[in-house]
C-alpha cells in the first residue's frame, strides 16, 4: 500500500470544544470544577501537534481523539475552564513541528502543548517552550531530554519499549542471535536503542552485521525484501523489531511471505496496535510484543475509558496512543484547577509537579522526578484471535519502568 504524500507545511486547525457530548466520572479525580461558585476566568487554550495524513495518520488522529474524548466528558473544560484546543500539523520533519509550535506559542498564546509523535519534534520545539516557559504534556514517546523543566510524558520514553522486552526475548533466545530493525527517525533510533543496549548488556547477541540495529528510510520504505534477505542470511534465530502505522502493515505482512516467516517476531507494542492488526491479518498472530496498555486490562477506570471510547467511535479499538493522551487531557485538567482563577502557563507547569500518583486507564502511575515520564508498568502481550477479530492479549507483566 502505498502512502499519501505528508504535507510538508503546518496547517493549524482550528477545533472549538462541544460541551455535553459523553458523560463519564473522572477517572483522575475530581478536577477542579466546584458547581460554578468561582466567576468564570479565561479560556484556556492548548496546543496540539499531530499528523493527519500520510503515513502516521492512524497514530496522529488517535492523539487528537483521545484528548478530545476526555474533554467532550467533561463538557468541554479543563480545570473548571472552557478550553480550546488548536491542532497544529507536526509534519514529518521537526522543522514543520517548529513552524507551527512557533505559531502556537506566539500568536494563539497557548498555555500548554500536547500531542507529538516523533521524539524529535518534541527536541526540536523545546527551546521554544522553555523560553516561552510554556509546558509541554506529550502524549507519546520523546528522547532523553537534559532539561525537563517544562515537560512532561504521559505515555513512555523512547527506549522504554525496547527495555521492556529485552529480558522476556533474551529468556526466549537462550542461545541464537537476534536481528534487530526499525525505521531511521528520532523515535525509532532510540527505540531499537533501548532494546540492544539492554539485550547486549543481558548477555545477548545482535544477528546484524555491524552489531548494531540496522534501519530503513523513514516513512518511505515500502520494499522490506532487501532486510529480510540479509537477515535470512545473517543467521538470526530471532527478530526484534519496532514499526509503527503503516510500515508496521508492510513490514509483518512481508515478513510473514518471506524466507525467515519461520524465525519468531518480537515487537515493541506499536507494531501490532488495534489500527494495523486488520491489514496484517494472520502473518500478525502470535507475535509478543510489549507495552505499557492494553484494552482488556480490568480496572475501573479503564472500564470508563474504553465504554467511552466505543460510544463515541464504534468500531474503533482504543490504543495505548488514545490512552496516554486522554490522560495529557487530565493532567492538564487537574493541573489547570491547581493552578488558580487565572492561571499562567508556569502556574500550570508548577501544578503538574505536585500532582502525585494518577489513576488511569493503564493503572496507577505517577511522573518521575527526574524524566518527567511515568513510573508505571509495562506488559507482555500475544496478538491472537478472539473470533474473527485479532487482538492483543495481555499475557504478563514485564517490569516497572520509570524513575
Amino acid at each position: 500500500m502505498t502512502a499519501a504524500r505528508p504535507s510538508r507545511r503546518a496547517v493549524p486547525v482550528v477545533r472549538r470544544l462541544v460541551a455535553g457530548l459523553l458523560t463519564g466520572v473522572l477517572a483522575f479525580g475530581v478536577a477542579g470544577c466546584d458547581g460554578g461558585s468561582k466567576p468564570e476566568a479565561q479560556t484556556i487554550r492548548i496546543g496540539m501537534l499531530t499528523v493527519l495524513e500520510g503515513s502516521l495518520q492512524a497514530p496522529g488522529s488517535e492523539l487528537r481523539d483521545g484528548f478530545q474524548l476526555y474533554l467532550d466528558m467533561r463538557g468541554g473544560r479543563l480545570g473548571g475552564h472552557p478550553a480550546e484546543l488548536i491542532v497544529g500539523d507536526e509534519g514529518y520533519d521537526p522543522k514543520v513541528a517548529v513552524e507551527s509550535a512557533t505559531k502556537l506559542l506566539e500568536q494563539d498564546k497557548v498555555s500548554a502543548i500536547t500531542g507529538m509523535i516523533n521524539g524529535g519534534s518534541v527536541a526540536a520545539i523545546h527551546p521554544l517552550t522553555n523560553k516561552h516557559k510554556v509546558p509541554i504534556v506529550g502524549g507519546l514517546g520523546r528522547p532523553a531530554l537534559t532539561d525537563v523543566t517544562y515537560v512532561w510524558h504521559t505515555n513512555l520514553i523512547s527506549v522504554e519499549p525496547g527495555v521492556a522486552m529485552a529480558p522476556f526475548v533474551k529468556q526466549q533466545v537462550k542461545r541464537g542471535s537476534v536481528y534487530a530493525i526499525g525505521p531511521d527517525f528520532q523515535s525509532g533510533r532510540d527505540e531499537l536503542r533501548g532494546f540492544a543496549e539492554t539485550f547486549t548488556e543481558l548477555g545477548g547477541r545482535l544477528a546484524n552485521p555491524t552489531g548494531k540495529p540496522v534501519f530503513s528510510p523513514f516513512p518511505v520504505t515500502e520494499d522490506f525484501g532487501p532486510y529480510l534477505d540479509e537477515i535470512a542470511e545473517s543467521g538470526a534465530s530471532a527478530i526484534y523489531c519496532f514499526f509503527d502505522a503503516q510500515n508496521a502493515i508492510t513490514f509483518v505482512k512481508q515478513y510473514a511471505k518471506s524466507k525467515v516467516s519461520h524465525l519468531p517476531l518480537y515487537a515493541a507494542g506499536f507494531v501490532t496496535e488495534p489500527a494495523s492488526l486488520p491489514e496484517q491479518g494472520d502473518a500478525a498472530e502470535g507475535i509478543y510484543n510489549g507495552l505499557n496498555y492494553s484494552p482488556d486490562l480490568d480496572n475501573a477506570a479503564n472500564r470508563e475509558f474504553v465504554a467511552a471510547w466505543n460510544a463515541a467511535y464504534p468500531g474503533r479499538v482504543p490504543t495505548s496512543v488514545v490512552m496516554a493522551s486522554y490522560d495529557a487531557a487530565a493532567v492538564l485538567d487537574r493541573a489547570i484547577a491547581a493552578a488558580g482563577t487565572n492561571p499562567s502557563p508556569e502556574a500550570i507547569n508548577t501544578a503538574i509537579g505536585g500532582l502525585g500518583q494518577l489513576t488511569s486507564p493503564r493503572g496507577p502511575w505517577q511522573f518521575a522526578k527526574t524524566t518527567h515520564a511515568p513510573i508505571q508498568k509495562w506488559y507482555l502481550r500475544q496478538v491472537r484471535r478472539d473470533g474473527r477479530a485479532l487482538t492483543n492479549v495481555v499475557v504478563s507483566e514485564l517490569a516497572t519502568l520509570g524513575g
